[in-house]
């Protein structure tokens, strides 16, 4: 089977333009499964994460999520769109956490294609990208910068 069949054929380097805009076509609303599951592997013991009985008396009335939580759902659900063709992440950048997202809040992704450059190899470049996402509320929840290796078409198209 052709692993490259499995992929998008319009998310190649070469079809990245600066100031493109992305809205990305799937949404996700937080669940306990989650938050919860990822607080618990890295060990936050901040108890905004999970203890109820505690965050009913704030003015969020819940528990909210974890940081980690929220931005790896905004890039998960940009990366049909922006890293399925990549060979690597190469950094994340400016990551701001701009409104609590709590269980049972549904987030959307969007993209804006900040920059694209030629790579240290032939068959790939550098796109550089700003993710935000929005909650339910189309209050922004999250930005970051992110810069990722993806393949070239003129190499890796087509296979």
């Amino acid at each position: 089977m052709n692993v490259s069949a499995l992929t998008g054929n319009d998310n190649y380097f070469e079809d990245f333009t600066p100031g493109e805009v992305i809205k990305h076509a799937r949404g996700k609303t937080v669940s306990e499964l989650e938050n919860v599951l990822i607080t618990n592997l890295v060990m936050n013991t901040a108890q905004g994460h999970f203890n109820e009985h505690i965050m009913e008396k704030t003015r969020f009335g819940k528990r909210i999520t974890f940081g980690g939580c929220t931005a790896s759902l905004i890039i998960g659900l940009a990366s049909q769109d922006t890293s399925e063709n990549a060979l690597a992440e190469l950094g994340l950048d400016k990551i701001r956490f701009k409104v609590p997202v709590c269980h049972d809040d549904t987030l959307y992704a969007y993209t804006e294609v900040l920059a694209v450059r030629d790579a240290d190899r032939e068959d790939a470049g550098e796109v550089h990208f700003k993710h935000w996402g929005v909650n339910q509320n189309n209050d922004v929840v999250f930005e970051g910068e992110r810069r990722t290796l993806v393949k070239r078409r003129s190499h890796w198209g087509n296979q």
